[in-house]
């Protein structure tokens, strides 16, 4: 192993570039229609996209691609995720997540620590309705791939509470998707899981990749967060996968020796940082996108505020007249920088994608102009991606009048 090396100091917007780079940010969208070959080259860079069920634009998972490769066929997302042979699947990765399918060994720990590690309400299952699990196991062995209603054996649901009011049957299913047992082969149009055991629906190559030690997983996961995040702090590591922060440090320690992750102090951060071996540093970057609330440009809030100057926080769960900036909102990036933020809802019956509030940035110190018509632009790409005839800008936000004297 190479000898740990001496600390550098990189600058904040070196580190500005070097994240984005890492992202997939910076080059040029394709001038053709995007291919598999283009959704594979992302899936290797980022490792993951997150899954949200709010589809009030398009669905969280779907987003990514769109911002860094422009409008393109959701169809092959759906080839990559639910098609042989998967090239992602579904697991806990920041959080519920289609993850590079090469990953499924070193996020096998995660299944085996299921007990410790899963919901309460799901483990409860398990260990007051062993028979339940079991069956439901049964029937997916014999007839998979199911749904949780092809196999609902308990009507009763919980209707007490506001949420994930599950049968017991969907819960067994969930236990036995946490803890590997069974995982799914794919979405159908109601976005429900269609459970299959992995020997049936993963790659035979991955199902027969033997699994890694918890020390080995969490070096392979680290190294895969650092390659996606360009420069991190031990934080922003963890944070990627949702790691373990002793075993992080341990598996920090490993790279840094090893030479894959170099020490480095980024101006104004007052935690150590490493920079990825093979991360680019671009002199600038030229970007347009709007980024998803669940993008992994902006998983870690924090690191987004120390990059960008961006606070963001997503507000759906706020009440309507407390929100500060609306329900769902995309933060819009420029070149090196966040330059504002819509509140968008897709209006697909009228065929309408109205914005609903827009906000500049002050940190940009961007003219109000230029960014509205850097945005329209960005959203006009957007409408024809949701096949969108119109756009329409509401009067509310800081930013609202630019963007409407630009589409006007």
């Amino acid at each position: 192993m190479a000898q740990p090396s001496a600390r550098r100091t990189i600058s904040l917007p070196q580190a500005r570039r070097i994240a984005l780079a890492a992202q997939g940010f910076g080059r040029p969208r394709p001038e053709r229609p995007v291919t598999l070959r283009d959704v594979q080259a992302q899936i290797d860079q980022l490792g993951q996209f997150q899954i949200d069920s709010i589809n009030i634009v398009a669905r969280a998972h779907q987003m990514p691609l769109f911002s860094r490769l422009g409008p393109y066929d959701t169809d092959l997302l759906v080839r990559a995720s639910s098609q042989k042979p998967l090239r992602l699947f579904e697991y806990w990765g920041h959080a519920a997540s289609l993850v590079d399918v090469n990953l499924q060994p070193a996020l096998r720990f995660r299944m085996a620590q299921a007990r410790g590690e899963a919901w309460s309400g799901i483990v409860r299952v398990m260990e007051e309705q062993p028979d339940l699990v079991d069956f439901v196991l049964g029937e997916v062995a014999a007839r998979g791939p199911l749904t949780a209603r092809d196999i609902e054996q308990d009507a009763a649901r919980d209707r007490t509470g506001w949420g994930w009011n599950w049968s017991n049957t969907k819960t067994a299913l969930e236990w036995l998707f946490w803890c590997g047992e069974i995982t799914a082969a794919r979405r159908n149009p109601a976005f429900e899981r269609l459970y299959d055991l992995p020997s049936r629906a993963l790659p035979t190559a991955v199902v027969a990749t033997r699994t890694p030690d918890v020390e080995e997983s969490h070096i392979i996961l680290v190294a895969r967060a650092a390659k996606a995040l360009g420069v991190a702090t031990e934080r922003c590591l963890a944070d990627y996968f949702r790691l373990n922060r002793a075993r992080t440090k341990a598996a920090i320690a490993h790279l840094e020796a090893s030479g894959e992750l170099l020490p480095v102090s980024v101006d104004g951060w007052t935690d150590r940082a490493w920079l990825w071996h093979e991360a680019k540093v671009p002199r600038h970057i030229t970007s347009r996108a709007l980024i998803s609330p669940f993008d992994s440009l902006i998983f870690e809030r924090e690191r987004a505020e120390k990059l960008f100057g961006l606070h963001y926080r997503i507000e759906i769960y706020v009440p309507a007249p407390k929100r500060q900036y609306g329900y769902y909102v995309y933060p819009f990036l420029l070149d090196e920088q966040f330059a504002g933020r819509v509140d968008l809802k897709a209006d697909r019956a009228a065929g309408v994608l109205r914005v609903l509030a827009t906000w500049r940035e002050p940190a940009s110190g961007l003219d109000d102009g230029h960014v509205a018509v850097e945005l329209l632009a960005e959203l006009r790409e957007m409408a024809r991606w949701l096949g969108m005839g119109e756009i329409e800008v509401q009067p509310h936000g800081d930013l609202s009048t630019a963007l409407a004297d630009a589409v006007g």
